[in-house]
């Protein structure tokens, strides 16, 4: 049923996450339904909403609420979560409103996408038909994942999902709906992805000859590579594609496969496995790997040269570059916000030792293992190459002084400056440590001389598809099984090793253990994936300890000896049921058909 109530749509479309240029003009003035969809450019920006509103978090922001970080900023919601404020309604974590918002808009858009006129020619109506449909497809099935990421749980012997809402809801719609069950949501996002394949092509590229025209648009009168590309070119790069797509779906299998939904689902780890292999598959397996795939943010330039949409070998799909100088923008602010605060920035995120510990040594050992050679009283010598690249410690190298002098940044409470622990409340560290991943060392956030450098957020990388497929094969056939693929978990793992320069010899001692195989893969996502807001969910999928005490590391200085001490940092307040987000309190109290998760008030 067509949607015929007046909605106002005022500034609708302003910024984009992808390819701002594509959704020119933003639809500004308010217009009904039937207005808007008589003309192409408003119509897009309906689609352009879900562009705009992607939920990603485009920052390191969410680690801090696990055993990977703590923040100096007292005042944070992450840590007040945390320490035990989190409740239904004081959720920093809820994505409800936002993504029920943006499924609305998608679904206003799919429920009137055949009247738009796109093109007056018919084969090139039908492209643009089945091109933006697919978008909005696979942008409903993205924001159904999150929704049941963050709000999905058990209601007794029940895992339920959320309400699944097809159909644009108007003020005649029963808004007091049930939570369908995890695995319905699961298979609608399966279905979303599956109609989105058949109508998106895997990557955006520029035919060269007619001849490359895919069959299906030959048969409708498509004869000219140079028409295909209007629709299906490099300009629109940056957009959601098929490759996005079945990525999202290997997410969502991962998820529902694992420990903390697997009992309420039919997805299988050999479900998740294939899945995220279909996406490896497309750059030639674990050969396809990016050799630099760990250090992407180091690539300077790389990321000064990339083009408009394009995405670098790493990257499934990334935002906007952006080197604004404004506290918004992404130029700056992520060193004005981490930089120690001799190079005027904040050290908000503070890695804390519980990270730095799972970083093994060079050889691969854990540092707690027999005969690793870890040193307690010289910690930081010789261990795993990622550790330098992530984490600034006591006595780091780092960056440049305004001179062009390389800077060694004292993080122990002898140092003389207001790096050292807990010098100065607010912007120096509380563990020990500062957070070295995702910078950029050629910025400078000094206020008298501020010299910002692109960055780019990332959304999707493949390392992550790369460990969701160990991470799954691994279960379903072992650490050297590879199923209908040419790889395994163990190659997976061997191949990351590698590209870091680790050693493989504890690799190859556990190649025949899964349990221990299973402990490597979830130690090799939390270095590799750390500060990119995995962590958090991880460690619930995995109903891992949400408690584990928080330390940090302070070094002093004895008659020109430096000791090493461990200390407490931070504990955290986690009840049992908070594997599961809650639904938002004020939903559950105004629809009686809306249960809460387990636990939740």
């Amino acid at each position: 049923m067509k949607l015929k109530n007046i909605i106002t749509f005022v500034a609708l479309v302003t910024t984009f996450s992808a390819c701002d240029d594509l959704f020119d003009p933003a639809l500004e003035n308010a217009q009904t339904i039937d207005q808007v969809f008589q003309n192409a450019t408003s119509a897009q920006g309906i689609l352009g909403y879900a562009y705009a509103n992607l939920p990603f978090e485009t920052k390191s922001t969410t680690d801090v609420a696990t055993d990977d970080a703590v923040t100096n900023n007292l005042d944070s919601g992450y840590r007040d979560m945390a320490l035990g404020s989190w409740t239904s309604n004081n959720d920093p974590m809820s994505q409800w409103v936002a993504r029920k918002a943006t499924i609305q808009y998608l679904n206003i858009f799919l429920d009137n996408v055949d009247e738009v006129l796109w093109s007056r020619t018919p084969h090139m109506q039908e492209m643009f038909m089945d091109h933006v449909r697919g978008e909005a497809l696979a942008l409903r099935a993205l924001n159904m994942y999150y929704l049941i990421r963050n709000h999905g749980g058990w209601v007794g012997s029940d895992l339920l999902g959320v309400p699944i809402v097809n159909e644009p809801e108007g003020p005649g719609s029963d808004f007091n709906r049930a939570r369908d069950t995890f695995q319905a949501c699961v298979e609608q996002i399966y279905d979303d992805v599956d109609a989105a394949l058949e109508l998106l092509p895997l990557e955006y590229v520029e035919l060269k000859n007619d001849s490359e025209v895919p069959v299906k648009y030959k048969e409708v009168g498509v004869t000219l590579a140079k028409d295909y590309n209007i629709v299906f070119g490099e300009r629109m790069k940056g957009r959601i594609n098929g490759q996005i797509a079945k990525a999202i779906k290997a997410k969502t299998a991962l998820l529902a496969s694992s420990p903390a939904y697997a009992s309420g689902t039919s997805v299988t780890s050999e479900d998740a496995a294939d899945l995220a292999a279909e996406v490896l598959d497309y750059i030639g397996g674990v050969a396809g790997m990016d050799p630099n795939g760990h250090v992407w943010y180091m690539q300077t330039k790389e990321i000064d040269n990339l083009a408009s949409g394009a995405n670098p070998k790493e990257i499934i799909w990334r935002g906007n570059r952006n080197k604004g100088t404004e506290d918004y923008a992404f130029g700056i602010s992520q060193e004005k916000d981490n930089f120690p605060p001799s190079l005027y920035g904040s050290g908000r995120i503070n890695p804390t030792q519980n990270l730095v510990d799972a970083f093994p040594m060079a050889d691969g050992t854990p540092i707690d293992a027999v005969g690793s050679g870890y040193d307690k009283n010289n910690p930081y010598v010789d261990r795993d190459p990622r550790f330098y690249d992530y984490v600034l410690y006591n006595g780091s190298a780092y960056t440049a002084d305004d001179k062009g002098n390389p800077v060694q940044i004292i993080t122990g409470s002898y140092g003389s400056d207001d790096n050292g622990l807990n010098k100065v409340g607010g912007k120096s560290t509380r563990t020990g440590y500062y957070l070295r991943k995702l910078m950029r060392e050629d910025c400078n956030p000094n206020p008298s001389a501020t010299n910002a450098q692109y960055h780019y957020p990332v959304y999707i990388r493949y390392t992550e598809i790369f460990l969701a497929y160990a991470e799954a094969a691994n279960e379903a056939w072992g650490p050297t099984g590879t199923g209908t693929h040419g790889y395994s978990a163990y190659d997976v793992i061997k191949a990351l090793h590698d590209r870091a320069g680790v050693g493989n010899d504890y690799l190859d001692s556990i190649s025949g253990n899964k349990e221990k195989m299973r402990e490597l893969i979830r130690n090799e996502r939390r270095i590799e994936l750390c500060f990119e807001n995995h962590r958090f969910w991880d460690m619930r999928r995995w109903k891992l300890n949400l408690n584990e005490p928080v330390k940090g590391m302070n070094v002093t200085q004895q008659g020109g000896a430096l000791k090493y001490n461990v200390i407490d940092v931070e504990n955290r307040n986690y009840k049992d049921y908070m594997y599961y987000g809650p639904i938002p309190y004020a939903e559950v109290q105004k629809w009686s058909n809306l249960d809460q998760n387990t636990g939740w008030n």
